[in-house]
């Protein structure tokens, strides 16, 4: 059995670059619908775009074009809350500035160990990596095969899955580069994931 799966980071939000993780629910801004539109388009241009069905993080800056895509394809579409951002507690709507000004201790314990270094009321990665993963292993096993899952998620939420497609150690997620509205294409295969390609660019 085989399936496609591509995972596509959300476009930038209102409110510029901060800590958003399962609790600010910023908007896209309109430059964020224009990634989002150029990235599906450019899939479209080298016919990579034939998606069976499309799921989303329940948070509005993947669902709103999750629901926009999925009635301009006619395509099904669910809603999965464990494909949310990772939490970041007491960080959470701050710029990285203000974080580093605020909590130096937590951030730069955070910087030397993304893993276990997390802010107060943070999801411990091991948590958050299990919820993505076990989402990402049922959508996959219950398509048919020959199947193409488009994902609107997160950041973390896409170097999560890239870790797994390679079966590397959590602390590989700090070094999986994620700008907005990228792409990650895995293949599931016999039970297990495999990467194909990350598009930054």
């Amino acid at each position: 059995m085989r399936v496609e799966i591509d995972l596509m980071r959300h476009g930038e939000p209102v409110g510029g670059k901060r800590y958003r993780g399962d609790r600010i629910d910023d908007p896209l801004s309109e430059l964020g619908w224009a990634q989002m539109r150029d990235r599906v388009a450019a899939q479209e241009s080298v016919g990579k775009a034939s998606w069976t069905k499309i799921v989303s993080s329940p948070l509005i800056r993947c669902r709103a074009f999750a629901e926009k895509l999925a009635a301009e394809r006619g395509l099904p579409l669910e809603i999965d809350a464990n494909l949310r951002e990772r939490g970041f507690g007491c960080w959470e709507g701050l710029s990285h500035r203000e974080v580093k000004e605020e909590f130096t201790a937590d951030y730069l314990a955070y910087k030397a160990d993304p893993v276990n270094g997390m802010p107060e009321g943070g999801e411990g990665m091991d948590a958050f990596f299990s919820r993505v993963t076990t989402a990402l292993a049922k959508h996959a096993s219950a398509e048919e095969a020959g199947g193409k899952i488009l994902i609107i998620g997160h950041a973390v939420v896409i170097r999560a899955a890239a870790v797994w497609a390679l079966n590397a150690q959590l602390i590989a997620t700090h070094y999986v580069d994620t700008e907005y509205a990228c792409l990650l294409r895995l293949r599931w295969r016999d039970g297990q994931p495999f990467l194909v390609e990350l598009l930054n660019d």
